[in-house]
């Protein structure tokens, strides 16, 4: 099948990929458009994978204020170049994720940050809910597990569902990010405020 200028352009815009990986990807796929469209999320999760070591050190602290000021959040995200950091999209993901904070207040960001402790509380109460359930007792360790899942994807920001598109997770957004703008991206820490919360 031919490929046109028109189909590369589609995927092009679907992808935000260069000209080129967008022509060899709708070869490889035959001119089957959603096949280039995962050819090169592929291709770009496994240049994002390679992006992951290299140094972070430029960025933007993000200040976030909602609902007239009931929460704040302050993100401090960092990526490769100034020149990086001073674009539309990393400025556009900076914003995407305070917002995502405010919205769904994780506890952290990466899941091995998450305190064994409150994972072990957690999987107290599953198991204490689910013999209070009848649950048989063969099958309360896979509830369990699950239950503690569902957790993680609440309070762990890069497994969160991403508030505008439930089809992603923060983590996808991230990947995306980073396939576009060709650097490292790396979420260092964040804070949010919520009007009359008490402090620990």
């Amino acid at each position: 099948m031919a490929i046109t200028t028109e189909m590369v352009k589609k995927l092009r815009e679907a992808t935000n990929a260069g000209v080129l990986d967008c022509r060899n990807a709708l070869e490889q796929s035959g001119g089957d458009f959603d096949k280039a469209v995962d050819i090169l999320r592929e291709k770009g999760l496994a240049q994002a994978a390679k992006r992951a070591s290299r140094v972070a050190h430029d960025g933007v602290v993000e200040l976030y204020s909602h609902g007239n000021g009931r929460v704040g959040v302050m993100l401090e995200i960092n990526c490769e170049t100034d020149f990086v950091a001073r674009s539309e999209a990393f400025r556009k993901l900076a914003h995407e994720l305070a917002l995502q904070i405010a919205a769904s207040a994780p506890l952290c960001i990466r899941e091995e940050e998450l305190p064994a402790e409150a994972i072990e509380h957690e999987r107290e109460i599953a198991t204490a809910k689910a013999h209070e359930d009848g649950k048989p007792e063969p099958v309360i360790p896979k509830i369990v597990e699950g239950y503690i899942e569902k957790y993680k994807n609440e309070v762990v920001l890069l497994r969160q569902t991403y508030i505008r598109d439930e089809s992603m997770t923060v983590q996808d957004l991230v990947n995306q990010v980073v396939i576009s703008i060709g650097e490292n991206l790396v979420i260092r820490r964040f804070v949010r405020w919520s009007l009359g919360e008490e402090s620990e």
